[in-house]
């Protein structure tokens, strides 16, 4: 049933309750037809590249990722975006999470998505879009879930990147890897220590999530102009 609801992927969660304001923020994106006619599609998105590579799903994409890790060994990379760059450090120990955001920018991914959910002075959350071609990159790339690994001693601190997980018939949390979120509440929001997997921190450009993150939302956290990754390229 996981797996078949997982493949709509219209429904990503990642429900949290910050423990100092006692607010319950629902930091799920919901995308629904009224939401597709709403937003603008930006145009000539970048089509992901044809590969030899397989077509992952729950079965396939550990032991994928497993092999990657040992030639790509690449750990830092360069949010493009027209609030500016935001420079991202991806932790080595995390090696499923690292080598799943080397490979998904490297497969161009990212490019065209959009920082879709965001609340100030808690998180800002990227890496879908309201335009289909999203959709069929996910189609083409596979579509799986990564196992949860939150005992490498990181915190929610400001600035990580963390990946958020399907509740969706998901009692453990498993992560969504197309998307992520960067933390940019004062102080952290260590509430969320040990549900979500912590792969990075931001070590250039937290003024820039601090732009995004002030941007007026509508009632979902959706912006109201959307804030599009324009790409996301491999620095070192």
């Amino acid at each position: 049933m996981r797996v078949i609801l997982f493949l709509c992927f219209s429904i990503l969660f990642l429900n949290c309750e910050d423990k100092q304001s006692k607010k319950k923020m629902d930091t799920n994106v919901i995308e629904t037809k009224d939401t597709l006619s709403k937003k603008t599609p930006i145009k000539d998105i970048t089509k992901a590249p044809e590969s030899n590579f397989p077509v992952l799903d729950d079965k396939n994409a550990v032991p994928f990722f497993a092999e990657y890790d040992k030639k790509h060994k690449e750990n830092k990379v360069r949010i493009t975006t027209d609030f500016g760059d935001i420079d991202i450090f991806l932790y080595n120990d995390t090696k499923y999470h690292r080598s799943n955001f080397i490979y998904l920018t490297k497969r161009q991914y990212f490019d065209g998505t959009q920082f879709y959910r965001v609340i100030d002075n808690y998180i800002v959350q990227a890496g879908n879009s309201d335009d289909k071609k999203t959709a069929k990159k996910r189609n083409e790339i596979g579509l799986y879930l990564l196992p949860t690994d939150t005992k490498k001693g990181y915190k929610h601190d400001r600035g990580v990147i963390s990946m958020p997980s399907s509740d969706i018939d998901n009692p453990y949390k498993l992560a969504s890897p197309y998307e992520f979120f960067i933390v940019q509440q004062q102080g952290g929001a260590h509430f969320l220590d040990g549900d979500y997997t912590i792969f990075g921190e931001v070590t250039k450009g937290m003024d820039v999530i601090d732009k995004i993150a002030a941007v007026e939302t509508d009632d979902g956290d959706w912006p109201l102009e959307n804030i599009y990754i324009r790409k996301v390229e491999i620095i070192e």
